[in-house]
């Protein structure tokens, strides 16, 4: 096995402990050393490896085999660092689909699908097209919903989310009884 090949299985085998470099690298070697190794750039002795494996709660037979199966599942904090960048893009719709509130950073989740949840609920109510302002609804509805889970509940974005709630109403009720009456209204 190639030092690249055993870098990546311990980096993933301390990202799934949700452990930093640090505190995998203890007293024993420096962080930078861990670093090197696990960018393949370094060939940890033996003994490095016995203290890695045990750290790391991962056997010797397990971390050198050439059939080593990785675990599919991404680690908690990965998940959290993708639903931040999908985030930082403005990428609402992405992150709304793959990101579910669920794992360690459960609550960082809900917060932050609340956002992407109001952004979006915000962005269709601009619209006069009645089914994007139904969607602005059900999106705000959402943003309150999730603002309002776990330890970053927020009132100010259940505010917001309210408000997009009304102003649409408002306009799709005006809509409605313009229908109800046969008359021609466009929103």
């Amino acid at each position: 096995m190639d030092n690249a090949e055993l870098g990546k299985r311990l980096k993933n085998a301390r990202l799934s402990k949700k452990m930093t470099q640090s505190e995998v690298a203890g007293n024993f070697i420096t962080r930078n050393m861990l670093s090197l190794i696990e960018s393949g750039n370094a060939t940890p002795s033996m003994k490095t490896l016995e203290y890695l494996s045990e750290v790391l709660n991962l056997s010797m037979d397990k971390l050198l085999s050439d059939s080593f199966e990785e675990s599919t599942e991404i680690p908690d904090f990965q998940i959290l660092q993708n639903a931040k960048k999908l985030l930082a893009e403005n990428n609402y719709a992405q992150l709304l689909e793959t990101i579910k509130p669920e794992g360690m950073f459960k609550d960082e989740l809900h917060a932050i699908r609340s956002i992407a949840h109001l952004k979006t609920a915000e962005q269709l109510s601009d619209s006069n097209q009645t089914e994007q302002l139904q969607q602005a609804v059900t999106h705000a509805r959402l943003a309150a919903e999730e603002a309002g889970l776990g330890l970053y509940a927020n009132q100010a974005r259940i505010a917001q989310a309210n408000q997009i709630i009304a102003e649409s109403a408002k306009l799709l009720s005006s809509y409605y009884s313009s229908l109800a009456q046969g008359g021609n209204f466009m929103i």
